[in-house]
């Protein structure tokens, strides 16, 4: 049966073209008279997920706010874009040797507003804006999931603990193996880069293709029943249906992961607003956390299209990853005298 979530609908703020929450009446519409949302989006957006804890509960910027947020941005992308030095030396052993250079990532130039005012995060509930604490289950799978960096510890620390973070590629995340990225996926959020999304849609389907992993939902409209909970995955079972002018999707029978339970349950609403674009509401209930969550931003439409993610070519960093956990172990061994067998 469905189950429809009800989410905390106030006022978004995209900053230099407010836009209306409510349908628009030229908005382009299929031939059975729903709203067509064919075509590309760019998400990316200065606007943070979580609200910075300064603020409180307080949803919205103020204009002062809104510049120092963007002269921050606008201050990392020159410090970051400057070159390297070539003849800097190699770092310190154990040091941060950073990220990529700025060219790469993809931020956006602002954040989100809706009837001019500004937000302080996309999350809106709980009211402060931030993720609820996990429930001690929760927090127990995450601990023991596979990290993207483990901690520093001196040498082969898991020949001792009895870990195995670097046996094999299977070890890794499922984002260093080029698999998966759920936070771009469902529900689906501003990232640092790759956050194109592309909407394909009939009267009975919509594909939305997630730049991120080359990953494609698939929603069934107006089908009264999910799937068979034997048929779990990674983005779960998503079935859809039209309230008015706006398409909600519920989505559950998602694979049990580490950082993403089976007992699962994502609403999200697409509503279309001025010069197409969409506003993108979602609610959260997962067992892993304490409470619910749930927040809303703007997807503007965008001419720009998504490439091919192709994430293992040149995917050295398994590689190395790999290698360097077996000189580390090949060195705590010599170090207590044993062999390399």
């Amino acid at each position: 049966m469905k189950t429809i979530l009800k989410l905390l609908f106030t006022a978004i703020p995209i900053l230099l073209a407010p836009a209306s929450v409510t349908a628009q009446d030229d908005f382009p519409r299929t031939a059975s008279g729903k709203p067509d949302f064919n075509g590309n989006y760019d998400i990316s957006s200065l606007t943070p997920f979580q609200r910075p804890t300064a603020y409180g509960d307080r949803l919205y910027l103020t204009e002062e706010e809104v510049q120092a947020l963007r002269d921050r941005e606008m201050g990392i992308r020159a410090n970051d874009a400057d070159p390297s030095d070539p003849e800097r030396g190699a770092p310190e052993a154990g040091g941060n040797i950073g990220s990529y250079n700025d060219f790469w990532f993809d931020r956006g130039n602002d954040g989100f507003t809706i009837d001019g005012r500004y937000r302080t995060s996309i999350l809106t509930y709980p009211e402060n804006g931030r993720m609820p604490a996990r429930t001690s289950e929760g927090q127990a799978k995450a601990d023991a999931a596979p990290k993207f960096a483990w901690p520093e510890r001196d040498g082969a620390w898991w020949l001792e603990t009895g870990d195995q973070p670097y046996d094999g590629p299977e070890n890794q995340t499922l984002g260093v193996r080029c698999i998966y990225t759920g936070a771009a996926s469902i529900p689906i959020r501003p990232l640092v880069y790759n956050n194109l999304k592309t909407i394909v849609q009939t009267d009975e389907y919509m594909m939305i293709y997630i730049e991120w992993m080359h990953w494609a939902r698939i929603i069934r409209i107006d089908d009264e029943n999910h799937k068979s909970a034997d048929l779990a995955t990674f983005d779960g079972d998503s079935i859809g249906w039209w309230e008015g002018d706006t398409l909600v999707v519920e989505t559950t029978n998602f694979l049990d992961q580490p950082y993403q339970p089976a007992d699962r349950t994502v609403t999200e609403r697409f509503t279309p607003i001025s010069d197409g674009g969409l506003l993108y509401s979602f609610m959260v209930n997962d067992a892993d956390y304490t409470d619910s969550y749930g927040g809303e931003f703007v997807w503007p439409k965008s001419d720009q299209v998504p490439y091919e993610y192709a994430c293992h070519e040149g995917n050295y960093a398994m590689s190395a990853t790999l290698m360097g956990a077996r000189v580390r172990e090949r060195e705590h061994r010599e170090a207590q005298g044993q062999g390399n067998d």
